[in-house]
């Protein structure tokens, strides 16, 4: 198994990138109804705050990551946020959902980010027991806003 991180130009990677993330959360609209233009995936995979990466088996994708670079405000530091792991139903508990966090978390001490993190569902025991075999585990609320309108 290979892992490498998507970059400019790896438009039909990419997009398989996109198609298993829609596969494995079951919501492929999201993933590939609306696939970003070439430029839009160029710029996004060259900005050195966003994380692209792939596991390969015999060149075909088995594993996607996407996470993102979060420059602190209150220290000259980052942390590293997973927003989406998948790994092809097929090859689970294969270890390449710990492959892919524990490349995450090779990245961060490249670029110096002092924490790597990540929120699972209740809902979504194996990835609980990936991320807790992985880290500290935080009971935390998350909420989501709706973007407000000026005036």
């Amino acid at each position: 198994m290979q892992i490498i991180r998507l970059s400019p130009g790896d438009d039909t990677r990419f997009a398989e990138w996109l198609t298993l993330f829609g596969r494995v959360f079951d919501e492929p609209d999201t993933y590939t109804a609306a696939m970003p233009s070439a430029g839009y995936r160029d710029r996004l995979l060259a900005d050195p705050n966003f994380i692209a990466l792939a596991a390969l088996e015999d060149g075909k994708l088995v594993g996607a990551l996407a996470a993102y670079v979060l420059v602190k405000y209150e220290q000259e530091r980052s942390e590293i946020y997973i927003y989406d792991l998948a790994v092809d139903e097929a090859r689970r508990r294969e270890g390449l959902g710990e492959a892919l966090v524990n490349e995450t978390r090779r990245i961060a001490h490249d670029m110096g980010a002092w924490v790597v993190y990540v929120q699972a569902d209740y809902v979504d025991p194996p990835a609980v027991a990936l991320y807790t075999k992985l880290g500290a585990r935080e009971e935390v609320l998350h909420f989501d806003m709706a973007p407000l309108k000026r005036g």
